[in-house]
């Protein structure tokens, strides 16, 4: 109860003053912050008092006491508070005759940047956090001259995303990896296309034809399902990731065997006794990129000698030449992106992301950091229109935190930008959060008064309803879907002891 928390806030600021001698304490300890939750049941629905000290060194010259009130959700702007209002109050209650005022406001990007059912639900989010200095109005758009800071946290797999099927390609490499630890390979669920087995017999039987090693990425079907899939998406997405077209030889039997081809152990056997089969009997004489240095490309190299290493296709193997062949394929695919961005290529040859001295477990999880990062350069390409010299320090910060974390796809990436950059996606829109901060004074004897609107109740209780992002039924200033928020009130009070 809000009494019992004044109660208590009183006791605390009584210990805390020195010349309070008679509180029986001899020696002075200066106490963390107090916070009291409160059950809103007075008329300010308090949520929240708190306390803090202020030091100089090891003495407490004085509290500070915060007030935390919250009321909503509500659609009716009647009940916003009048800036000049909370101005003239703030000086009322400090004493002061010069205040500053600065301003916040979070908008989501995500949202507004999306086509209707363009984003599927999950935990991706891009918004736009904006500080400006000198407020004019509640609610006010932010000034071109403010501070922005875009937050990215984004989760990969979404069906919408044009990287979509490099990602379930990811998927079938990462079921390989996890089966060479478990011993266990989760066989994908045959398709109603082409068996791998056969797709892999076709495309021995053509390069049979073909002794001068002239590839082709993939059979006209093929070449005609990508342009299908990729006819919805906007041309500028459109150049941002498509198929390679230096494909060698192990990639394009990556591409034969990969996702619901192969189906099973047995078939994966048979595709590489056929492999192997018209490698030692000269029947093809493939090509493959330099440097390549997977198990099969070995035995590529050998066959150009007529020399080869008997192969035992059994336990692991077969699930190993397969894993790194993907790898290679994959670690390619993502550079070729990468590389496609001037000076980026630079930071990603730095031997972590495409390192081979590490094992393949460790391969594999740094291609799935590749991917991620893949898929934030896409959403901000693609949804943001962002150009290069937007995209190069979101890549290099991207980078910087891979180097030295584990994959996290609900980190925030952060990355200071214009806001004119974004403007075109806010201008219009209802803000997540809008907080104009009120201050006066300077060091220990600042003091603040803070009023806000938010989406999200800003407490767990208090509230008569914490779900966010409503919309009210009815019409409210003439609008029949309004924006309902929660009003929160944060007050200053100074208590000082010398």
């Amino acid at each position: 109860p809000v009494p019992t928390s004044r109660q208590l806030i009183s006791l605390y600021t009584m210990v805390q003053n020195p010349n309070m001698t008679y509180s029986g304490i001899s020696d002075l300890v200066v106490l963390p912050p107090l916070w009291v939750r409160c059950d809103g049941s007075d008329p300010q629905h308090t949520c929240w008092i708190g306390a803090e000290p202020l030091k100089a060194g090891n003495k407490v010259t004085g509290v500070n006491i915060y007030m935390v009130s919250c009321d909503g959700p509500t659609a009716d702007k009647t009940r916003f508070a009048n800036l000049e209002e909370l101005k003239k109050e703030h000086k009322i209650r400090h004493h002061s005759s010069l205040v500053t005022t600065k301003g916040f406001a979070r908008y989501e990007l995500i949202a507004a940047a999306a086509i209707e059912d363009t984003i599927a639900e999950s935990e991706s989010n891009i918004y736009v956090d904006i500080t400006w200095n000198g407020v004019d109005k509640i609610l006010e758009t932010p000034p071109l001259v403010s501070a922005a800071t875009l937050n990215i946290a984004l989760e990969s797999g979404d069906p919408r995303s044009p990287v979509f099927q490099l990602y379930r390609e990811l998927q079938f490499l990462l079921a390989l990896a996890e089966g060479l630890k478990t011993g266990v390979t989760e066989w994908p669920e045959p398709s109603e296309s082409e068996s791998a087995l056969k797709l892999v017999q076709e495309f021995l039987t053509d390069l049979k034809k073909k002794l001068d090693g002239d590839c082709v990425s993939g059979n006209k079907s093929e070449r005609e399902k990508i342009k299908c899939d990729t006819a919805a998406v906007d041309s500028c997405i459109k150049s941002i990731f498509g198929e390679r077209g230096d494909l060698d030889f192990t990639e394009q039997l990556w591409c034969k065997m990969k996702g619901k081809c192969v189906s099973s152990y047995q078939e994966l056997i048979e595709c590489f006794t056929l492999v192997i089969k018209s490698l030692e009997l000269g029947e093809i004489q493939p090509w493959i990129h330099q440097g390549s240095s997977s198990f099969l490309s070995q035995l590529i190299q050998q066959s150009y000698h007529g020399k080869m290493e008997d192969v035992p296709l059994s336990d692991i193997t077969p699930n190993q030449m397969l894993l790194e062949i993907g790898l290679e394929k994959m670690k390619k695919d993502y550079v070729s992106f990468f590389i496609g961005e001037p000076d980026t290529c630079s930071l990603l040859f730095q031997d972590y992301f495409i390192s081979t001295s590490v094992d393949l477990q460790e391969q594999v999880h740094r291609v799935q950091k590749l991917h991620h990062m893949l898929e934030i350069m896409v959403s901000c390409t693609g949804l943001l229109q962002f150009r290069h010299e937007n995209l190069f320090p979101l890549t290099q910060i991207c980078m910087q935190y891979y180097k030295e974390n584990p994959l996290n796809e609900k980190h925030v990436f952060q990355l200071p930008i214009r806001p004119a950059l974004v403007k075109k996606f806010y201008q219009n829109d209802n803000p997540e959060i809008w907080k104009v901060e009120i201050s006066s004074g300077h060091g220990q004897k600042e003091v603040k008064t803070t009023w806000q609107v938010s989406t999200n109740a800003p407490v767990e209780h208090g509230t008569a309803n914490n779900s966010g992002g409503l919309f009210s039924d009815s019409t409210v200033n003439g609008s029949s879907e309004e924006r309902l928020y929660f009003i929160t009130m944060t007050q200053c009070s100074q208590v000082q002891f010398t």
